[in-house]
């Protein structure tokens, strides 16, 4: 497997041309405190250095130190109620003076509520939660279950997808620039080819077809391999929104009870809704053996992720799978239960597939206009479109991607980009058909001003 380019990976580089061209156009205040950051912060790849400096985030959107607005499709795929909700706030304040921290070895009625809340919201409700402090920390625990429950250590995962940045989540990751210069990782990772790069070398109208063929696949590797426990996988790629038939779900669902393995899915930045169901997997009718939540459940104020284990596999007593200073969070347990009482209460989920609809029609004047767009890929509010410099080989124009990329943040709306050409929003839930008018108007603009 040849790893991505410089431009093909998982999120918008900051070593770009067209990077250097944005920072060099901030005023003084503002590359003095990107300097300043980059001071006392370790540097890295994605992250230094930084975008801008911010000021305010609220609602949907966040103030540059100018005062300048941006509408977030962004948001690190945290921000499912929007920043700062008053809901949200309110809820951590409580918890703040009533109890701020529990104690290892003790409970409270706060988190046993937050994880009485996510069993609810699945469909078995037949579940057992253990809380994390990060995504890829539950990620790691849900290997370690899967090894303690099946007695076998190897996984199953997908070249190109993100699990998280430890080294235990970034060697069952696909991303080149998280692995590189690593040396060994951890053993009996197995990398199989996803679904979305099969896609092109089958009639796009026949997804069942790539479905089978990846099936196949997979079925080969356990066949040969043997001592599989567990497959990992995202239902929907949060990079840039690829989406498997329901076909592929359900036979998968049938390959793993087969051969006794454990069914993982990482919902992290797609759960809570912005996919159109409270959870992903909900669209394919299918439940994982074990579910992996992150991002937006610490409501976009505490960094907050849980593992969601079958209550069948409650088989780990005689260890210690997380053991962590914050196993049962207070703070974060207000923020799981607000966040969820929030997109119930207004609605949410079904207020997103309302605004599917709505994001489809615009996305396909966009597809029916202009020839660069490749492909619009639309689950709820999870967007992404693919630029393309020919429909027929699908070459991807990815300086044409940056282009828009600029041109979008100087005119309000930021997001990011993946895979080098994939524009990728994300929007809040609480986001408005007009905030989504404004988003697609821009967006057209700076593809008429970019075109080649």
């Amino acid at each position: 497997m040849t790893h991505m380019t410089e431009l093909e990976r998982e999120g918008d580089i900051n070593s770009s041309r067209q990077r250097v061209s944005w920072l060099e156009g901030l005023d003084d205040r503002s590359q003095a405190l990107l300097q300043a950051d980059e001071a006392v912060f370790v540097r890295q790849s994605l992250s230094t250095p930084c975008l801008n400096g911010i000021a305010n985030a609220e609602g949907c959107y966040i103030w540059d130190l100018n005062h300048k607005r941006y509408l977030d499709f962004h948001g690190n795929s945290a921000h499912q109620v929007g920043y700062k909700n008053p809901d949200v706030l309110a809820a951590v304040k409580r918890q703040l003076e009533e109890l701020p921290f529990i104690p290892r070895r003790y409970t409270a009625d706060i988190a046993v509520k937050a994880a009485r809340a996510l069993i609810n919201k699945t469909t078995s409700k037949d579940f057992k939660v253990l809380f994390t402090p990060s995504g890829s920390a539950a990620v790691g625990i849900a290997l370690k279950a899967a090894r303690k429950i099946t007695g076998k250590h190897k996984v199953i995962s997908m070249w190109e997808s993100f699990h998280g940045a430890g080294l235990d989540t970034i060697s069952v990751g696909g991303e080149y620039v998280f692995r590189k210069d690593m040396g060994p990782l951890l053993p009996g990772c197995i990398h199989a080819i996803p679904y979305n790069a099969y896609r092109n070398l089958f009639d796009s109208s026949c997804p069942e077809a790539v479905a089978k063929f990846c099936l196949d696949y997979i079925e080969y590797i356990i066949q040969n391999e043997g001592d599989i426990g567990a497959i990992l996988l995202e239902p929907i790629r949060a990079t840039d929104t690829h989406i498997p038939p329901q076909a592929y779900f359900q036979r998968l669902r049938q390959i793993c009870d087969q051969n006794g393995i454990l069914l993982i899915f990482d919902e992290i930045p797609t759960a809570l809704g912005r996919s159109g169901a409270f959870f992903v997997h909900q669209h394919f009718a299918v439940e994982p053996d074990i579910l992996v939540l992150g991002k937006g459940l610490g409501g976009g104020v505490i960094p907050q992720a849980a593992v969601l284990l079958k209550s069948k596999y409650d088989l780990a007593q005689d260890i210690s799978l997380g053991h962590y200073t914050h196993e049962k969070p207070a703070l974060g347990c207000a923020a799981i239960c607000a966040a969820i009482d929030y997109i119930d209460n207004h609605q949410l989920v079904e207020q997103c597939r309302r605004h599917a609809a709505f994001v489809t029609e615009c996305a396909g004047r966009l597809y029916d206009t202009y020839e660069w767009i490749g492909d619009c890929r639309i689950a709820g509010l999870l967007i992404s479109f693919e630029l393309v410099k020919d429909r027929t080989t699908k070459e991807k124009y990815n300086d044409l991607a940056e282009k828009i990329l600029y041109n979008c943040l100087k005119q309000g709306l930021s997001f990011k980009l993946t895979g080098g050409n994939c524009i990728t929003w994300h929007p809040p839930l609480i986001v408005t058909t007009e905030q989504l008018a404004f988003a697609f108007h821009v967006l057209e603009e700076a593809i008429k001003h970019n075109r080649p």
